[in-house]
């Protein structure tokens, strides 16, 4: 854990990375995945790196999609009303509502970005992906992303693997079970040079 802490501290925080070079005109996406089960050591490790990341002087914009999700459904005043239905609507109900009021596209991207327009900073954080699966899936939001995020490096963290092949090209795999469906677009950030 220590290792990937220096090494996403020094990716980071390099002046390749902040100006997005060696990409070849992609979308300055990274993904950052670890195993399901280091999840709180990912956490905590994820606090240090953007404390470390402000005192080295780079500014980060955490958002965790779960806490954003519930900010959405309050402000759409429809919180309460889905914490009721809960407890009386099938699983696949539930979640196919909460895929409608919070569909990338529509809702989840556009909060993103009014968060990017009100901050300052160098880099995106990603977080919370886990917790808001099966109704919001890690692939839609990068690909709502790719128009609203680009200026600066976004970075995933993702509990699950970011896989490569020839045979299938690249895909998330969520818990390191579920196929998410194939994305190409981002880097894994533990594969990139320092």
């Amino acid at each position: 854990m220590q290792d990937r802490f220096q090494h996403l501290f020094s990716v980071i925080s390099g002046q390749r990375f902040l100006n997005k070079q060696g990409l070849g005109n992609e979308v300055p996406f990274f993904i950052c995945p670890f195993k399901p089960e280091e999840s709180v050591e990912m956490e905590r490790l994820r606090h240090q790196l953007v404390n470390r990341l402000e005192q080295a002087g780079v500014r980060i914009l955490e958002i965790n999609l779960y806490d954003l999700s519930i900010e959405i459904l309050k402000e759409r005043e429809i919180w309460d009303q889905i914490r009721e239905m809960e407890v009386s609507v099938s699983k696949e109900e539930l979640k196919e509502l909460l895929q409608g009021v919070l569909d990338p596209e529509a809702h989840l991207v556009p909060a993103i970005a009014a968060k990017l327009a009100r901050a300052e900073f160098e880099v995106l954080f990603l977080s919370g992906v886990g917790e808001v699966f099966p109704y919001i899936r890690s692939h839609n939001v990068l690909n709502n992303l790719q128009s609203t995020a680009k200026e600066r490096p976004t970075v995933m963290f993702f509990p699950g693997a970011y896989t490569h092949s020839l045979e299938f090209g690249s895909s998330l795999v969520l818990f390191g079970k579920l196929h998410d469906d194939k994305y190409y677009r981002a880097f894994n950030i533990f594969h990139c040079e320092v």
